[in-house]
């Protein structure tokens, strides 16, 4: 199943945080101001294995730091929390800001490069898939784990066996077809 994250109407018929955040997203106007950038919410909440300190990740393609970093100062520094930094990591420039909206904390996370090239992007895209893959079982297990502490990826990592970097090796399993992605799993 094909998805487009971009439209966030998804979340309308998703559970009661999912359609708070809808709501969220639009009485602030988030992703109007950061709408130059091709913001995408990503990580837990758009795939439904949300926490209670869960955040709201939106990621963004970002070519102009300054800009960018001007834009969020003059829209975000308002509200409580309000951080911002830059670094480099692996040769790749990113941007990172932090700050809480109402009862959720937002980061939003920019890098020179396009959404769906980015690895939360396409953490969250597999990690979606092998929750349709393999059911609601999964999904529980999953969220089970987060409420225990483990981060996303090293949570899906543990239930499925895998070794290594968690962060790596799910990005390994992009290209698997769902036969082979069914082995690592079996419920």
């Amino acid at each position: 199943m094909i998805h487009n994250w971009t439209d966030l109407r998804y979340l309308l018929a998703g559970n009661p945080a999912q359609r708070e955040v809808y709501h969220l997203l639009n009485k602030y106007k988030l992703m109007q101001l950061l709408e130059l950038y091709q913001p995408t919410l990503v990580g837990t909440l758009p795939i439904g294995i949300h926490v209670e300190n869960s955040d709201l990740d939106i990621i963004c393609e970002v070519r102009d730091f300054v800009r960018f970093e001007a834009l969020a100062e003059v829209n975000f520094q308002r509200y409580p929390g309000f951080e911002r930094a830059r670094r480099q990591v692996a040769g790749i420039w990113r941007v990172k800001v932090n700050f809480q909206l109402e009862d959720w904390p937002v980061e939003i996370f920019g890098q020179q490069r396009a959404v769906v090239e980015q690895n939360g992007y396409r953490h969250m895209v597999l990690e979606d898939r092998l929750l349709r893959l393999y059911g609601e079982e999964f999904r529980q297990q999953i969220i089970a784990l987060k409420r225990e502490g483990l981060k996303t990826e090293p949570a899906f990592a543990k239930l499925m066996q895998l070794e290594g970097d968690p962060y790596n090796r799910l990005l390994e399993l992009e290209t698997w077809d769902d036969e082979q992605l069914r082995t690592l799993w079996v419920g």
